[in-house]
């Protein structure tokens, strides 16, 4: 299966091809800014103009960023810069941001800059533990960004937008508590379904992982073929699951599709090596994010008879940033129930546009 197919073999309107410049000329905009506003809240731009763009929807974009722009902020201030000799010391500590921003984007662009893979290759191992990190949203831009030099090539503002989403990623790493490890599930939607809730489901996401106690055994592979395909498994499970259980908490439960669809989206540029502990953090980030949000109580949900381009068409008229990467993430499942549960997510966020 090419770069260009969701997982079910069906293509993407637009397929990532953006003669335009669009895509560029927004990361450039967007670059400008930091990856966070109000001290934690996320800026889902970047990943939310890289899907309208993969899925035929490049000239929305200028206008969505013009709505968007009131929740962007300035970078933040650097601090030290960060080097290879003392990276350790920085790791996890949000006001480094700029500073690992800056090291990424001279891993990349400066005067000793290495292939983007190489870096990647690299970095994986090193913040895969904290991929819960920043409600999963570091782990999420990385993906999107991968996909994109993947689908497209190289230009200077896809290398940076690496460089932001890794720096991110870095700044804000954090690893889950341990856990105990539960009963064996036979499969990714039993081990979801088999996910404890944590006890207080209020607050935040950050309190309510320091709950987490023990998830169901699932997320391990003989070999990495074997790792891809149950990614794929994992993704397509919390994807349907959103259509029964997205009620719970519409915004924060998409995650537990698109953070494991992210590590999905980065294999192809990842060694074979590293493909089964991705699915074991994928899996990890799923199950935390449905122990955080999910719901007592499944409801039904509404069959639909529209084609994948009228679901993301409606998606990117809607406007949200979640919804959109949501669909993304839905469409490349692209199964009547994966489409059901976008079109759920469209119902359940409210619009802004």
């Amino acid at each position: 299966m090419s770069d260009e197919s969701g997982k079910n073999g069906k293509s993407h309107e637009g397929s990532g091809h953006d003669t335009t410049g669009i895509l560029d000329e927004a990361l450039e905009r967007l670059h400008t800014t930091g990856p966070e506003r109000n001290g934690r809240l996320t800026n889902h731009a970047p990943m939310a103009v890289e899907a309208l763009v993969r899925n035929g929807q490049a000239q929305t974009v200028h206008r969505w960023l013009d709505h968007y722009a009131h929740k962007l902020e300035e970078l933040p201030p650097a601090n030290r810069p960060v080097t290879v000799d003392d990276w350790r010391e920085a790791l996890g500590d949000p006001a480094r941001i700029t500073d690992w921003t800056r090291f990424f984007a001279r891993e990349l662009d400066g005067p000793a800059a290495r292939p983007w893979r190489e870096v990647l290759a690299e970095w994986w191992p090193r913040l895969l533990p904290g991929i819960a990190a920043g409600s999963t949203h570091p782990a999420i831009r990385t993906g999107h960004a991968v996909r994109t030099l993947l689908a497209t090539g190289e230009t200077a503002p896809r290398r940076a937008e690496l460089a932001h989403a890794l720096g991110y990623w870095a700044a804000r790493h954090q690893p889950l508590p341990p856990l105990v490890p539960l009963a064996v599930a036979p499969s990714a939607a039993a081990a979801l379904d088999a996910v404890p809730p944590v006890p207080e489901q209020d607050g935040g996401m950050r309190a309510r992982l320091a709950q987490l106690t023990a998830f169901p055994v699932w997320g391990t592979a003989p070999d990495p073929d074997t790792a891809k395909d149950r990614l794929t498994e994992l993704v397509t499970a919390a994807t349907h699951r959103y259509a029964t259980h997205g009620h719970g908490e519409p915004i924060m439960l998409v995650h537990a599709a698109t953070a494991p669809n992210a590590v999905l989206r980065a294999l192809p540029a990842l060694p074979r090596d590293l493909w089964v502990p991705s699915l074991g953090a994928a899996w990890a980030a799923a199950a935390a994010v449905t122990a955080a949000y999910t719901p007592r109580d499944p409801l039904p949900y509404k069959k639909i008879v529209l084609t994948s381009e009228e679901v993301f068409a409606r998606a990117a008229a809607h406007g949200d940033d979640h919804t959109i990467k949501f669909t993304d993430t839905a469409l490349d499942v692209g199964d009547p129930l994966a489409l059901a549960a976008a079109v759920r997510s469209i119902e359940l966020n409210p619009p802004v546009l």
